[in-house]
């Protein structure tokens, strides 16, 4: 039985806290994300560099934070969302497997908030997987749209029979994605588990999708060690791969 790990974490940029309490906490994000012992990781609120942050923190990253948080061995893909006056961030992918390809689609809604999404395929256990790593917008009618732009990808690149999993911060407090996504035969299986916000979490932001692999289990790491580094706590999901 060829088991896939795959968890989902919204790192809030690296940083955390408000103003003159501001921390740097990309250092203990890394040490977190090789703990997490998935075989893919997948990430929002990543940074590609920022100056701003850059010149505050005297500690900060040379390296762009997808690269900077890949454990030894991994491979990361990152790719931009949003571009900024001080920099830019968007979403990244870390993968134990080998990565087959990449490409990224623009799915802003609006102007006040620039989205998009990241598809990566991976070699693993001698198939193609393909993964999305997902950061839908705040506004549920943004949703709607983004899902269904997601919808049509899926159905215009990715090939009916090929095991798919579509992971990510949905920022739906409801059941909208969830019910959308299962008329597309995607499924979040298990109990809900609460991610969000990580110190009281209160609602399900984050899931784990899948078409073609089998669940085996979900959970969520809790406790200070985890709400201290961002204001998501990751989610961790196991699937079964036929092969």
């Amino acid at each position: 039985m060829n088991i896939v790990r795959v968890a989902t974490y919204n790192i809030h940029k690296g940083v955390q806290g408000l103003g003159p309490m501001r921390r740097l906490e990309i250092h203990n994000l890394a040490l977190a994300v090789e703990s997490l012992d998935a075989d893919v990781v997948c990430l929002q609120e990543v940074r590609h560099y920022n100056r701003r942050e850059a010149k505050r923190f005297p500690l900060w990253p040379e390296l762009g934070q997808a690269d900077f948080l890949a454990p030894p061995g991994y491979e990361a893909v990152y790719r931009t969302n949003a571009v900024t006056r001080d920099g830019e961030h968007g979403n990244a992918l870390l993968s134990r497997w080998p990565v087959m390809s990449h490409q990224h689609e623009d799915m802003s809604d609006h102007r006040l908030e620039q989205r998009g999404f990241l598809h990566v395929t991976l070699h693993v256990h001698g198939q193609l997987v393909h993964v999305m790593v997902v950061h839908l917008g705040l506004v549920r009618a943004s949703r709607v749209r983004q899902v269904a732009q997601l919808q049509r990808f899926i159905q215009r690149e990715i090939p009916p029979d090929a095991p798919l999993l579509v992971a990510g911060d949905f920022n739906d407090w409801g059941q909208t994605v969830q019910l959308a996504f299962k008329r597309s035969g995607l499924h979040a299986w298990g109990v809900p588990q609460p991610t969000f916000p990580s110190r009281l979490p209160l609602a399900q932001l984050d899931y784990v999708f899948a078409r073609g692999l089998a669940p085996v289990g979900l959970t969520v790491p809790r406790g200070r060690v985890w709400w201290r580094m961002s204001d998501h706590l990751p989610l961790i999901a196991e699937f079964t791969l036929a092969v």
